[in-house]
């Protein structure tokens, strides 16, 4: 018997125009669908007028679903995966599965489509290129702050997800740490009321703009060209084995977030 295959499949972001021709195919085509929220999902398919069996995926299950979505695959059923809006796996569940597949020898074929984080980039007026996603800061103010801290000399465009009723914290707390570096708030993607909210973060919080809806925070890169003393370089790698790294990895992000040779960071953390 032929072996099954995982399918993860974009949706629309928020306009249902943005769904491409062969998502709709490979939904039409796949024996069962793994959903963020089958009621969201449900939604969907009843626009596209397509009959599919669901199953829940979310946080809460994914762990317990990956023994069903293997024998699935294994019963010859090609299965998807999708989440409620956007691209699945990113910021949203889907991830287990998808690696058990992948060590079970199963395919995987992706099927590419709207992307909040691409969206937002684009249309932000920020650099490009590079850039880190970092997904959504810890919901508890003092590890959130640990977060911005390891985060703050990253010299390229920064992206986050954020909730609208925590984003003026988050952007207060960004000026504490960062300093006032430009900004983007990308609200709404491909909606109605889509906006795009450019300024430095002072302005943005002085002018007290009501966020609202599905929100991409994007921040400028580092741009000062900064000297550390080898006091600093030391404080920085132990934060880094305190949040969990070890020693060589602390060595290595150490170096490409500072800009230092790793063998000056060796050396400099070993007195040699």
């Amino acid at each position: 018997m032929e072996k099954g295959k995982v399918f993860i499949i974009a949706t629309p972001i928020g306009n249902l125009d943005d769904i491409s021709k062969r998502a709709i195919e490979t939904l039409k085509e796949i024996d069962i669908l793994f959903c963020e929220d089958t009621r969201e999902t449900g939604k969907l398919l009843k626009e596209l007028e397509i009959k599919k069996k669901t199953i829940s995926n979310n946080e809460q299950s994914e762990i317990k679903n990956i023994e069903k979505f293997i024998k699935f695959l294994e019963d010859g059923k090609n299965v998807g995966i999708v989440s409620d809006r956007g691209t699945p796996i990113i910021s949203d569940p889907g991830y287990l599965l998808a690696k058990s597949a992948v060590e079970n020898n199963f395919e995987i074929i992706s099927i590419p489509g709207p992307s909040a984080v691409i969206a937002a980039l684009v249309a932000s007026g920020l650099e490009p290129q590079p850039f880190t996603f970092y997904g959504f800061l810890n919901s508890k103010k003092e590890k959130r702050k640990k977060q911005l801290e390891k985060l703050k000399k990253v010299d390229h465009t920064l992206i986050f997800y954020e909730s609208p009723r925590r984003i003026e914290a988050t952007l207060e707390e960004l000026l504490e740490v960062f300093g006032n570096r430009k900004i983007c708030i990308s609200r709404e993607i491909t909606k109605l009321y889509e906006e795009h909210i450019r300024g430095d973060i002072k302005k943005i919080l002085e002018e007290k703009i009501q966020i609202k809806g599905e929100v991409v925070l994007l921040v400028e890169g580092n741009k000062e060209k900064a000297e550390y003393s080898e006091e600093e370089i030391k404080e920085y790698i132990d934060f880094l084995i305190s949040e969990g790294e070890n020693t060589k990895k602390a060595f290595i992000k150490a170096s490409e977030e500072l800009n230092i040779s790793k063998n000056k960071i060796y050396k400099i953390y070993h007195n040699l």
